[in-house]
C-alpha cells in the first residue's frame, strides 16, 4: 500500500483547522461533510482532535481500496470443459483448451496451469467466449521457471531452513535451524556459527517461493468488465507432438488383391495431457520457420481390420488435407498412441519385376559383363474409389503381409509414401527377387562424331520360379537419343527412359539386345 502525507495546519486567530492532503496526482478533496464537520471542530479543540483522528482513519482506509494488488487466480485442468487439438505433420499441435471461470470484475492475474511445457509461446492468445466484449487483456506471460530441488534451494540462498537427522542413538529426529550459504551441486549450511555440508537429513522449506511454479504456467493481467462465471478459451501451438500414417497391406496367395488398413500413430512428447479431445489431423507439406523432425513410428501388427465403422471424417482444407476423429480420444504425454484410419478390403493390386539400368552405362566403352544384378519387386496400387480406395492418403509407411502355408501372416517388406490424392498410383517396393536374375554387357561402342555415340547392348534375364514372368527394363539413356534396333518392343517412358517389357518363361532365359544411337 502507498502512503499517503496528511498535514493539520491550525490558525492561531481563529483557531480554524485546514488540512492540506498530500498525494500523488489522484488526490482528492474532502468530501463535504467532513468540511462542515471541519468548520465546526475549529471552534472547539475538543471535537477538533476527534475529526483528526476520524479523517486519518477514513483516508487510509480509502488509500487501502484504491492501491490494493489486482485479484490472483489460479486455473488448473479440473476447471477444463473442452479441449480441442489439431495436429500436423510436421511435428507441431495446435491447441484450444476451454474452461470455467469464476472470474471477479475488475483487473485481475489469471494464472493458466497445466499447459504444455513445450509451448510456443508467441502463439498464445485467450479470449472470453461467453463474454467477449468486457474481457480485454493488459499483459500477458509464460512462466516455465519449475519447481525441482536444485531450484528450490537456489531460491533460498542466504535464507534459514530447518534441517531433519535422525539420532542414530535414539532413532529420533532432531531439528536444527541453518542458513543456505550456497548450492552449487552439494549445499553449504551454516549453523549457529559453524559452517557445513554433506548433512545427511531432510531439508524443510518454510513456503514455495513466489516465482518458483511447479508446472509450466501461462499468466494472464487482465481488465474484465463483467465479473461472474465465464468460459474462456486459451488458443497456443505447440512442439513436440507428431503423427504419421501407417498402412498395413495383407496380398492374397496369387498377390493379385489385398486388404489395406491405414493408422494414425500419433507420438506425444509435448509435455503435456489432452483428455478427451476432438482430434484433427492436417496431412500436406505446410511450412514452418524451423523444422523438427518427428520419432519414426515403430511397426503396427497386422490385424483388427474387420470394423465397418468410420473413424475419420476427410475433408480439403486450404492446400491441404484434413481429417477429423469422430468421437472423443484422450493423447497422454510420452504416449505413442494409434487410431484407425481407413479400411478397404479386397483391392486390386499389380506385381512387377523391375530392373533399372543406370547412366553410367551410356557414357564410355566397357568390355566387361556385368553378372548378377537384381531384379526389384514392386506391388502397385490404384488410389480409385472403383478399387474401393479413392480418399487422399496420407504419406506414411506401409508393412506388407502375406499368409504362408499354415495360415500364419509373414512380413514380406515395407516402403514409404508420399500424400498420394485420389485417382493416382502408388508403388510399394518389396524387395529384390530371389529367383530372377540379370547379366548385362556393352556388345559395341562406336563415336560417331564429336557428340555423337552408338552403342549396343545385351541384357540376360534368367527366371527360375515355376512360373513365367514379365521383367520390365527400364534403360536411362542420356541426351538425343534414337534405338535403331531392338529384339523386344519399347515405349518411350520420357525423353530419358525406354521402357521393354521382357517375358521369360519358367526356368527359363531370355535376352533383350538393342542398339542406340545418342547425341550428348
Amino acid at each position: 500500500m502507498k502512503k499517503k502525507t496528511v498535514i493539520f495546519i491550525f490558525s492561531a486567530s481563529s483557531f480554524r483547522l485546514k488540512l492540506l492532503h498530500l498525494s500523488r496526482l489522484d488526490a482528492t478533496p474532502l468530501p463535504p461533510v467532513r468540511r462542515v464537520f471541519a468548520e465546526f471542530a475549529g471552534r472547539n479543540l475538543f471535537f477538533t482532535l476527534l475529526m483528526i483522528l476520524f479523517s486519518i482513519s477514513s483516508l487510509c482506509a480509502s488509500e487501502s481500496d484504491s492501491t490494493s494488488d489486482p485479484t490472483v487466480l489460479s486455473s488448473d485442468i479440473s476447471g477444463q470443459t473442452a479441449v480441442s487439438l489439431t495436429i500436423y505433420n510436421v511435428n507441431m499441435g495446435l491447441v484450444k483448451d476451454e474452461r470455467e471461470l469464476n472470474l471477479p470484475k475488475g483487473t485481475l492475474r489469471l494464472n493458466f496451469m497445466d499447459v504444455a511445457s513445450e509451448i510456443i509461446p508467441q502463439s498464445v492468445y485467450i479470449k472470453s467466449i461467453t463474454h467477449a466484449d468486457g474481457f480485454s487483456v493488459i499483459e500477458q506471460n509464460y512462466e516455465y521457471d519449475l519447481l525441482n530441488p536444485q531450484k528450490l534451494l537456489d531460491k533460498y540462498v542466504g535464507k534459514e531452513v530447518k534441517l531433519y537427522s535422525k539420532n542414530p542413538y535414539n532413532e529420533r529426529e532432531e531439528i536444527v535451524t541453518a542458513t543456505v550459504l550456497s548450492n552449487d551441486g552439494n549445499p553449504v549450511f551454516k549453523i549457529g556459527d559453524e559452517i557445513t555440508y554433506g548433512y545427511p537429513g531432510r531439508i524443510i522449506f518454510p513456503k514455495v517461493p513466489e516465482n518458483l511454479i511447479s508446472k509450466p504456467t501461462l499468466q494472464w493481467v487482465i481488465d474484465n468488465a463483467d465479473g461472474g462465471l465465464q468460459k474462456v478459451e486459451a488458443t497456443y501451438l505447440t512442439n513436440g507432438i507428431n503423427w504419421r500414417a501407417d498402412y498395413v497391406v495383407v496380398v492374397n496367395d496369387t498377390d493379385t488383391r489385398t486388404d489395406l488398413a491405414g493408422w494414425v500413430t500419433i507420438d506425444n512428447k509435448s509435455g503435456s495431457t489432452y483428455k478427451n479431445a476432438r482430434l484433427k489431423l492436417i496431412a500436406g507439406d505446410v511450412n514452418r520457420v524451423t523444422y523438427n523432425r518427428g520419432v519414426p513410428a515403430p511397426a503396427m501388427a497386422a490385424g483388427a481390420m474387420k470394423s465397418q465403422r468410420e473413424d475419420f471424417k476427410e475433408e480439403g482444407f486450404f492446400e491441404y488435407h484434413m481429417y477429423t476423429l469422430q468421437r472423443p480420444a484422450t493423447v497422454k504425454n510420452n504416449q505413442i498412441k494409434q487410431i484407425r484410419l481407413i479400411h478397404a478390403e479386397n483391392v486390386s493390386l499389380k506385381k512387377e519385376f523391375i530392373y533399372s539400368g543406370t547412366s553410367n552405362y551410356f557414357y564410355s566403352s566397357y568390355g566387361d559383363t556385368i553378372s548378377n544384378q537384381k531384379v526389384g519387386v514392386f506391388l502397385e496400387i490404384e488410389n480409385k474409389k472403383d478399387n474401393n480406395l479413392g480418399i487422399p492418403l496420407p504419406k506414411g509407411t506401409l508393412r506388407v503381409y502375406k499368409r504362408d502355408t499354415e495360415g500364419s501372416l509373414q512380413f514380406i517388406g515395407e516402403d514409404s509414401i508420399d500424400h498420394t490424392p485420389k485417382d493416382e498410383k502408388f508403388k510399394i517396393k518389396m524387395g529384390e527377387a530371389f529367383d530372377i536374375v540379370a547379366t548385362r554387357k556393352q556388345t559395341e561402342w562406336k563415336k560417331l562424331a564429336l557428340d555423337t555415340y552408338e552403342a549396343s547392348y545385351e541384357i540376360s534375364i534368367r527366371n527360375h520360379k515355376k512360373e513365367g514372368v514379365t521383367v520390365k527394363v527400364i534403360e536411362p539413356i542420356p541426351g538425343d537419343w534414337k534405338i535403331l534396333k531392338s529384339s523386344h518392343e519399347y515405349k518411350k517412358d520420357s525423353s530419358k527412359v525406354a521402357e521393354f517389357p521382357v517375358k521369360v518363361p519358367e526356368n527359363g532365359e531370355v535376352k533383350l539386345t538393342y542398339t542406340v544411337s545418342m547425341r550428348y
